[in-house]
């Protein structure tokens, strides 16, 4: 059975709204054509419709209407840790799965977590684990975004230094086989030894992504003409700019690299997000959460990596640190807000840094994160505030509970 939604202001890839009738067939989004034909493209991918648990159903009528709402593609979250108690790096399939429930429930149709810096067995094991994992309830697995652990120990974060290794593409391999493919983005220092040689050897298998880095300017110029094209959490564990220092934001400007903004009102400045949207244009922001597993849970006592978190209000920090950020709490949806409400990043602009740009970057822009004929019918209805007033996810739609996820 086919859906046609009327009369609604749909999300254009550019970043435009257009207000026209959205199409959708089985699990895809179609075109008016194809719609009222009742054919669908045959090359396209089929997969079982699933039920989303714990909301109230909201489809059966061959055609709705939803006039004062704003459609926008479900988010794609290519860099974040853990959310309602649990962490990727648990390496269990319930972590996972409860973590792709809690995602799903928050707008984000599509999630690529990241590992934090551990030694090769315990990577191994969240990469089988990761593997193994199919996607049945909740969001969609579809990558690894490997964080650690080849970054430098004077930027380390909230990272443990303990297991900190030199840039290794064998290691780096062996673990993508564990994962069968699924590590999706690698980051690294490139000032550290083996580095630029790790980035001869992996260009064009994994995205490659400066993070945790002391480079300088001309070390990130040199590695972005290697084999780099993205910044993991711009201005967070790296050099500033300086007028006479640049350091590798500059390089990274200068290449046309995508670079991943935390909106969340604690690790940038809201002057300094509209500044990055100017200078980098929104083709190349990717909006990310960072969030630890304490995300969609009260203040208290946590832990990310291995390492002791206290978390009060909005701001995570390592316990025994308590001046390092130690990720956020703020799931992606949340960061949408605060970029667009808060910080006046133009709507357009910070649904494609979330969706779109995310998508393109890790290669499964075909299925996620656009509204175009052909992509999963995985929509967000919003309101002016970008209340969540209904959501379709792979074509079944549910109407939302109301409240945030934060208490």
């Amino acid at each position: 059975m086919g859906l046609r939604i009327k009369n609604i202001e749909v999300f254009e890839d550019s970043g435009t709204f257009v207000k026209k009738d959205l199409f959708v067939m089985e699990e895809r989004i179609t075109s008016a054509e194809a719609y009222f034909s009742g054919s669908r493209n045959p090359d396209e991918e089929t997969h079982t419709r699933r039920e989303m648990s714990a909301e109230e159903p909201f489809f059966g009528e061959p055609q709705i209407e939803l006039s004062g709402l704003k459609a926008i593609p479900m988010l794609v979250d290519i860099h974040f840790h853990g959310c309602d108690g649990v962490d990727f790096c648990d390496g269990t399939e319930a972590a996972l799965s409860k973590i792709a429930a809690y995602e799903l429930r928050q707008g984000v149709g599509a999630i690529c977590p990241a590992t934090m810096t551990y030694g090769e067995e315990r990577l191994s094991q969240i990469a089988r684990v990761a593997a193994a994992h199919e996607n049945r309830e909740g969001a969609d697995l579809v990558g690894i975004h490997m964080e650690g652990p080849f970054i430098s120990r004077k930027k380390k974060g909230a990272q443990n230094d303990a297991y900190i290794h030199r840039p290794d593409a064998e290691m780096f391999r062996r673990l993508q086989r564990e994962a069968n493919g699924l590590f999706k983005l690698c980051d690294l220092a490139p000032e550290e030894p083996g580095a630029m040689e790790m980035l001869r050897q992996l260009k064009g298998q994994v995205v490659l992504s400066l993070a945790h880095s002391c480079a300088d300017y001309e070390t990130a110029k040199e590695a972005f003409g290697t084999g780099l094209t993205h910044m993991t959490h711009l201005y967070n564990a790296m050099p500033g700019i300086s007028h006479r220092m640049p350091g590798p934001i500059a390089a990274a400007w200068e290449a046309g690299a995508d670079v991943e903004l935390i909106a969340d009102g604690i690790h940038i400045h809201p002057a300094v997000v509209r500044m990055t949207f100017q200078l980098f244009g929104d083709d190349h922001i990717i909006l990310i959460s960072d969030s630890m597993m304490a995300t969609g849970l009260p203040d208290g006592q946590y832990s990310l990596g291995g390492q002791d978190v206290t978390v009060t209000g909005n701001r995570a920090v390592l316990t025994q640190e308590p001046e390092t950020i130690a990720g956020s709490v703020t799931n992606l949806m949340d960061c949408l807000r605060s970029a667009v409400l808060s910080m006046g990043i133009p709507l357009g602009s910070a649904v494609k840094a979330a969706s779109v740009n995310p998508a393109r970057c890790i290669g499964i822009d075909r299925d996620y994160g656009s509204l175009r004929p052909g992509c999963y019918a995985n929509i967000l209805f919003v309101n002016d505030n970008l209340e969540i007033k209904y959501m379709m996810y792979k074509g079944k739609m549910v109407k939302m509970p109301s409240g945030h996820s934060k208490p």
